[in-house]
């Protein structure tokens, strides 16, 4: 016998106090009895301890638990018999834990913080047989950092990076030679739009091997190959990567928060000598830009 759910939301994606329905499906080439068919809504932020954190991380936080959000079972159907063939079970349950300060983080697939929303079904067979149960994930939709409005023309900020504005050491010849690259992004935005802005190169000594943009957490986008056009503005339109990103939190124990990073390459031999490893590494033949990001949730 097989237990499968399926939920009445193709793109499995909720916001609190809304009606999580759907089916439970089961499979089974003859009746068999159970002592009751439950589900149960699972929410929790979990801290994972990567690479050469986890000394810094523990010493701050202890023993890394779960931090519980959401925990709510209910019975869908009571002890009985399930048909043979395929039967499917409806289900309706409220997106909440029943409490007065309910608390919903958006979901999120981070390098050490995962937020993360399960339902589960479970048909209990007794004590000679086991359990039979299926999990799916479901997205939340937060409503905690929801701007008013939606911003009709976000503010810009403006942004330079030459030879002076870099923290690391460069290649001699941009260092004397010098660049400049001048543009403009949108430093906050709804998760649901693209980031915006522009930028231009001035000038360069050297010539430009690509232009990336940087999501820290790290998803690095293209936007430019080769060496470019100078004082032509570049347009940026990045969209963002559903479950890596969601609207900034600070929530006592722990906080998701978000950077930006421009990146010009230039051309040299040592690009290729050198193997790419983090992306966020120095590089001297790399000049870079970084920039807070704040993400928000629209109604």
């Amino acid at each position: 016998m097989s237990v499968e759910i399926k939920l009445s939301r193709s793109n499995r994606t909720y916001r609190p106090n809304e009606a999580l329905r759907g089916k439970i499906i089961t499979r089974s080439p003859s009746s068999i009895s159970h002592r009751g068919i439950h589900i149960t809504l699972n929410g929790s932020v979990n801290l994972q301890v990567r690479g050469g954190s986890a000394g810094f991380i523990e010493s701050i936080y202890g023993v890394l638990k779960p931090i519980p959000i959401l925990k709510k079972s209910v019975e869908v159907q009571p002890a009985g018999k399930i048909s043979p063939g395929t039967t499917e079970i409806p289900f309706s349950i409220i997106l909440n834990d029943g409490g007065k300060d309910d608390k919903f983080y958006e979901t999120f697939h981070g390098e050490n913080i995962s937020i993360q929303y399960l339902l589960n079904v479970d048909v209990v067979r007794g004590y000679l047989h086991k359990s039979l149960s299926a999990t799916v994930e479901f997205l939340v939709e937060s409503e905690l950092a929801i701007l008013p409005e939606k911003p009709v023309s976000p503010e810009m900020v403006f942004f330079y990076i030459t030879q002076d504005t870099q923290r690391h050491s460069l290649l001699p010849e941009l260092k004397s030679g010098g660049f400049k690259v001048s543009g403009r992004i949108c430093t906050q935005c709804l998760v649901s739009d693209p980031l915006v802005g522009e930028l231009t190169v001035e000038a360069s000594a050297v010539p430009v091997y690509s232009i990336d943009i940087h999501l820290l957490r790290v998803e690095s986008i293209m936007i430019a190959d080769g060496d470019v056009c100078h004082n032509l503005p570049l347009p940026i339109y990045v969209m963002l990567p559903r479950l890596l990103t969601c609207p900034t939190v600070f929530a006592g124990p722990f906080s998701v928060e978000f950077k930006v990073t421009i990146l010009v390459t230039f051309q040299t031999e040592m690009y290729n000598v050198q193997a790419k490893s983090d992306p966020r590494a120095f590089r001297k033949w790399v000049a870079m830009e970084s920039l807070p990001l704040e993400l928000v949730q629209s109604k």
